[in-house]
């Protein structure tokens, strides 16, 4: 009989033995645009470890997507950003910043955390009744800040470029723009405190191809702050800190988990298999993300199962302190898709 998964998340985290490797197999809104449904439902029937809920739908799947990601119908977010996708089911960049100016920071203010994450609408009520259920099914709980929420919101707000050289002006006006987004999310980050999930979650990226977007001196000034200001309560909680970054963010690594994080999620070529084992193996839980630009996109299913091997080999271990996941996007063939899903199911029992 297969370990309890909340269970087996927590002694994953707390490196006390779980019986297999968290894998997590998200597929992408956009797939069902791209891809015949009746091969990804089969795929999914076929592989009930990443898929153990799993009901083939009666008749034609329809994704419900998130408001920021519909083609060609901008939209406004509580922040006053406009996001813009060319493609429903991908999520939009911000095309339209509100404070591109100065000028008009005066009458600046930050939306309401009781109706809304900062992106989305959201109703504590309904959150609460679901994490009340979830806890009683006996599941494993996550809570946290939307995508972004702090050094990308206020690019979103100022644009990329004013947000850099604002740090480096050192302007007074940048200081109290942080203080404005820091004390919207811990408002929020309070709000979900109280609903007591076993994790609560602060994704945000940070880094580019190589490198991150900031340099670890303005990271340090501008943005670390904050996030042990954010993740602290947390912590002091008792509540896991789980924090996402794609990109190259091996010189950020130790500020993070000095900032707080207990789980790190980093994607697994950008930064190096090596780097990361010799980083946080049985040291810090590593929630890898699976390369999505060249192996699983281009590779063979022989690569991709070296790739999933390699990686359990020199970041796991009997103890724990490693989950998986892999963001499907389209373009990556069907028979990739199925290698990567055979290979996750496969060695998530390697240390059993």
């Amino acid at each position: 009989m297969i370990m309890d998964k909340r269970e087996n998340l927590l002694r994953t985290i707390r490196f006390e033995t779980p019986e297999y490797i968290p894998m997590d197999f998200v597929i992408n809104d956009a797939c069902w645009n791209y891809y015949d449904h009746n091969v990804l439902f089969d795929l999914m029937e076929s592989h009930p470890l990443l898929f153990p809920d799993f009901e083939r739908p009666m008749s034609n799947y329809k994704p419900q997507y998130l408001i920021n990601a519909l083609a060609d119908k901008p939209y406004t977010d509580p922040w006053q950003c406009v996001w813009k996708t060319a493609e429903d089911g991908i999520t939009g960049a911000v095309h339209g910043h509100p404070l591109l100016s100065w000028d008009s920071f005066a009458n600046y203010r930050a939306p309401d955390p009781l109706k809304t994450d900062g992106t989305y609408p959201i109703n504590w009520n309904v959150l609460s009744e679901e994490i009340k259920a979830a806890k009683a099914a006996g599941q494993f709980t996550i809570g946290g800040l939307p995508h972004g929420h702090t050094f990308l919101r206020i690019q979103d707000i100022r644009g990329y470029e004013n947000f850099i050289f604002d740090m480096v002006d050192e302007v007074p006006e940048i200081f109290k723009l942080i203080e404005m987004v820091e004390e919207f999310n811990l408002a929020y980050i309070n709000k979900w405190m109280e609903l007591g999930p076993d994790m609560i979650s602060f994704p945000e990226d940070l880094g580019m191809q190589v490198g991150p977007m900031l340099s670890p001196d303005q990271f340090r000034k501008y943005i670390k702050p904050g996030y042990q200001r954010l993740m602290q309560p947390v912590r002091d909680k008792g509540i896991i800190v789980h924090m996402h970054s794609d990109g190259d963010i091996r010189t950020l690594a130790d500020d993070l988990i000095d900032g707080g994080v207990e789980v790190i999620n980093l994607q697994d070529l950008v930064n190096g298999i090596d780097w990361i084992a010799d980083k946080f193996a049985g040291k810090v839980c590593v929630d890898l993300d699976i390369d999505r630009q060249n192996i699983t996109f281009s590779g063979t299913s022989a690569q991709i199962d070296t790739l999933i091997r390699k990686e359990v080999e020199k970041i796991g271990g009997k103890q724990g302190g490693m989950m998986m996941i892999y963001g499907l996007y389209p373009g990556v063939p069907p028979e990739n898709v199925s290698a990567l899903m055979d290979a996750m199911e496969r060695y998530s029992f390697f240390y059993s």
